[in-house]
């Protein structure tokens, strides 16, 4: 690198004066935003000198790609996947060097990527290009779509398709290291990437190796390679996991690391042995998308004050509920990170640890080896935290850990596994837990779920049937004068009508009202009646404020709330 601020660079290229920079440094201060792209924004500069600078700054060459006839056999080396995931555009290839043009000069991880899929490439070269000049020059040089599934198959010979049968270790390692199932991969993970995916299955069965995708909670099913590729495709995922390929009776867990675009991507795989091979299932956990914020999550205006007012408790226990990918984890982690300080000790036991938390203390639970939430909890408490985080509360003894905690003055974070809010006080009760702890300890709940976002791209108006409007326990006159929305399909939503997802929040806090209720051990009905009547905004109301803001539709917050009426 050569070291030298951006500012400096454009001043040295007779772009701007020191006043310019001074007045630019000052609106950074007020927005966060980058001095370059500032002064791209008061029109000072371009994009292309801002290109130039960066690739001066880090000791690179800048190349203009319109200035540039790329051949054919150079666009053959790389798939289309791969340029349109990564941002990159192959330039040049002697034969040993491929000199490839990048939109971000902190992006060069990019070309570790490369090598896994392009072995016949000795060396990698990168040069700085404008980003809409890469863009320009993918859509140019890619416009039948490059490789696809196809053709990359179409290079498997059939030796290595066959390959995957055997039991041997040296062939099977080498049928997950050869050139096509690679490549094959490489597409699997970074077609999920691009497509937002949170979760990757790869599933062999008798005459089939599906490949699915769950995109804002919904599972779609890609076009499956071949059968005998099943097991090489799966030794590679367990290589570069780190696990044991020759095992293939018992279930295992790894993580991968990437990095695609520049961006860290996390991959927290899972296997199981079934009838015809091993499943595959791998959390696609994307840091940069990460967005641990409070008021990102979400919440409207009056639940957002009352939330922080909750968590900011000096003790007690705190649950969020919901089920698996509700968004427990991103909810909690947003309420540490605002917590998160030099005088504030946080440490958390969870199963497993799903994001690096800078600042926070975090421990994965091993129950293999006997280390569970409740053993934890016990330790945790001796390094002395000021707040806690228990991945989830399973059992009776990390029950009674968590209460004791909160006892001597700590606040506690943790999750269930229920329906809606009201029903956790139950849940706890199930477990053991005697009702006055929990009504001495208890200070809210909050119960959450995704619903899918309509997509603003095809938001189209139109009026609901009578059907509809009963499954949302509505009339015509009610929703007289407002307008109702769905999505018509495009090629931003994948022609499914959503895109992202909202969340719907239920926050029932405990008063004096609700501990009497509990001491008594009243049911989940009478708890639910009490809470409405001190203003709990159920799911169900959640959901009907994001239809009526046009935001999702009927029949998403339908299927995402009928069970908690």
């Amino acid at each position: 690198m050569d070291g030298k601020m951006i500012g400096q660079i454009f001043k040295e290229m007779g772009l701007v004066t020191e006043y310019d920079i001074q007045q630019a440094l000052a609106k950074q201060k007020e927005t966060g935003e980058a001095l370059g792209q500032i002064l791209v924004g008061t029109g000072q500069v371009t994009e292309v000198d801002l290109s130039r600078a960066l690739a001066e700054q880090a000791g690179l060459e800048f190349i203009d790609l319109e200035k540039v006839e790329i051949p054919p056999e150079v666009i053959e080396l790389v798939d289309h996947a791969t340029v349109d995931t990564f941002q990159i555009m192959p330039v040049e290839f002697d034969g040993s060097t491929l000199v490839v043009a990048v939109s971000r000069p902190d992006n060069l991880s990019v070309l570790d990527d490369l090598r896994f899929s392009l072995p016949e490439v000795s060396n990698f070269k990168a040069k700085v290009a404008n980003e809409d000049q890469v863009k320009k020059a993918i859509e140019v040089y890619y416009q039948d779509g490059g490789s696809n599934m196809d053709e990359l198959l179409a290079g498997v010979g059939t030796a290595a398709m066959e390959g995957g049968e055997s039991d041997d270790l040296a062939q099977l390692e080498a049928d997950a290291n050869a050139g096509p199932v690679v490549k094959l991969l490489n597409m699997i993970l970074l077609q999920a990437i691009r497509d937002r995916a949170a979760d990757i299955h790869l599933e062999p069965f008798e005459h089939e190796f599906k490949v699915r995708y769950r995109v804002d909670g919904v599972l779609y099913e890609m076009m499956p390679p071949p059968i005998h590729l099943a097991r090489s495709v799966i030794s590679r995922v367990k290589v570069m996991a780190n696990l044991d390929i020759a095992e293939t009776r018992l279930p295992q867990d790894g993580r991968i690391e990437l990095n695609v675009g520049g961006n860290p991507i996390d991959l927290r795989v899972s296997t199981l042995p079934t009838m015809y091979g091993e499943s595959v299932v791998m959390r696609i956990l994307d840091r940069t998308n990460l967005a641990l914020d409070l008021e990102k999550l979400g919440f409207r205006p009056d639940e957002l004050g009352a939330f922080r007012n909750l968590v900011a408790k000096p003790n007690g226990i705190i649950l969020v509920t919901g089920p698996t990918g509700s968004g427990k984890t991103t909810t909690l982690y947003s309420v540490l990170m605002e917590a998160n300080s030099v005088d504030v000790k946080i440490i958390t036991t969870e199963d497993p640890v799903e994001y690096d938390l800078e600042g926070v203390v975090q421990v994965q639970v091993q129950e293999e080896i006997g280390l569970t939430f409740a053993d934890c909890l016990r330790s945790i408490l001796r390094q002395d935290p000021d707040k806690i985080l228990v991945g989830e509360i399973r059992d009776i003894e990390t029950a009674q850990i968590a209460v004791e905690s909160s006892l001597t003055g700590h606040i506690v974070y943790s999750t269930l596994h229920t329906n809606d809010a009201p029903s956790s006080v139950t849940r706890i009760l199930d477990l053991g837990l005697e009702p006055f702890l929990i009504a001495a300890t208890l200070e809210g709940v909050i119960a959450q779920r995704l619903a899918r976002r309509t997509c603003v791209q095809c938001k189209t108006p139109y009026d609901p049937t009578e059907q509809e409007l009963y499954e949302l326990e509505l009339t015509a006159t009610e929703t007289q004068g407002r307008e109702f929305f769905f999505g018509k399909g495009c090629k931003a939503c994948n022609g499914t009508g959503y895109r992202g997802r909202v969340a719907l929040f239920e926050m029932m806090l405990v008063n004096d009202r609700l501990r009497d209720l509990i001491m008594n051990a009243a049911s989940t009905a009478e708890l639910r009646a009490a809470a409405r009547e001190d203003g709990m905004r159920t799911l169900r109301d959640s959901g009907l404020l994001h239809i009526y803001d046009g935001i999702s539709t009927i029949e998403e917050i339908v299927k995402e709330t009928i069970s908690t009426v």
